[in-house]
């Protein structure tokens, strides 16, 4: 696809979370399955239906604008899982494994705000304001699980990981 407009980058962009998604869904199984602590078993599996929900937003996004979400594949997810997955194969101490784990779906969760930020302020200026709604919704559920991460590490995790 030639990016020659702002709408050209705005699809391209929406088809790169869609991939990026589609990997998170993969990757959580197994970071629930690794980390030890409860709260954050939790934490991943309710991340994990909201990336379900997440993928069906930017199916109803590219349906409205006559595209599919298919066909580009995140190579910068692909490769902030695969961090994740070096971590649990390291086969840390538990306590450990899970800060690391809360490190990795942060380097996740920071890089998933970037690009639905993005497409949101797209989606702005082109005017496709119901889509900028869906958009800013889930760039508000993933600063939430960002902050849910952090208070799980910070009141527990962490602190149980330097000992």
């Amino acid at each position: 696809m030639e990016l020659d407009t702002l709408k050209d980058l705005y699809i391209e962009e929406l088809k790169d979370l869609y991939s990026a998604e589609n990997q998170i869904i993969k990757a959580l199984p197994k970071m629930i399955k690794a980390s030890g602590h409860s709260e954050l078993k939790r934490a991943f599996t309710k991340h994990l239906k909201q990336s379900e929900t997440h993928v069906k937003r930017l199916e109803k996004v590219c349906k409205q604008l006559g595209v599919s979400p298919k066909g580009k594949k995140c190579i910068g997810m692909e490769g902030l899982l695969k961090e994740g997955t070096e971590l649990i194969k390291e086969k840390p101490d538990e306590d450990v494994l899970d800060a690391g784990l809360i490190a990795s779906a942060q380097h996740v969760e920071h890089y998933e705000m970037a690009g639905y930020g993005c497409v949101r302020t797209y989606a702005r200026q082109l005017g496709y304001h119901d889509q900028a709604v869906l958009l800013q919704t889930t760039l508000d559920e993933e600063g939430d699980c960002d902050k849910l991460l952090t208070e799980i590490a910070e009141r527990s995790i962490n602190i149980q990981a330097e000992m």
